[in-house]
């Protein structure tokens, strides 16, 4: 989980493709919707991302029913957002790539035809919650320092 340019995409599909694990980026579960809102620069509240978090939740579901692990990246930016995810699965791990602003507005910049814009950062900073129960990995390290860790605390 992490705000947008975190590396939730990069570190998600480099661990779940080391790991031969199937990857599910939650953009992918978001309406047409909510990406038409996002990319005329207006962010999602709670009401809009409800239906996105319970799609993402049954495709977790899914693979825990079957015993199937998984890579799931999700912004997961309020704590309730993260419950909903989160509550009830069981092994499922939360990993925080902590970003900082600069950091984030740079990477979002360098993105081509993506909905979520720079300008739509600092609302995703605004909305965050800190996770207090988070494997908490700064993303100013390399790709490959970041998926050791989370491999080496995860014992994966």
């Amino acid at each position: 989980m992490g705000v947008a340019g975190s590396g939730k995409t990069t570190i998600g599909r480099r661990l779940a493709a080391q790991l031969g694990w199937p990857y599910h980026e939650a953009d992918d579960f978001h309406s047409a919707a909510n990406k038409d809102k996002m990319g005329r620069g207006i962010p999602l509240d709670d009401y809009d991302r409800a239906p996105w978090l319970a799609s993402i939740r049954a495709a977790m579901d899914d693979c825990l029913a079957d015993r199937r692990s998984a890579v799931f990246t999700c912004s997961g930016l309020k704590d309730q957002y993260r419950r909903v995810l989160m509550d009830g699965a069981p092994g499922v791990t939360l990993v925080y790539l902590a970003c900082d602003l600069e950091t984030s507005l740079a990477r979002v910049g360098r993105r081509r035809g993506h909905y979520m814009k720079a300008d739509m950062v600092q609302s995703q900073f605004e909305a965050l919650e800190v996770p207090a129960d988070a494997l908490t990995l700064d993303t100013r390290l390399p790709p490959e320092k970041i998926i050791a860790e989370i491999r080496r605390t995860l014992v994966l």
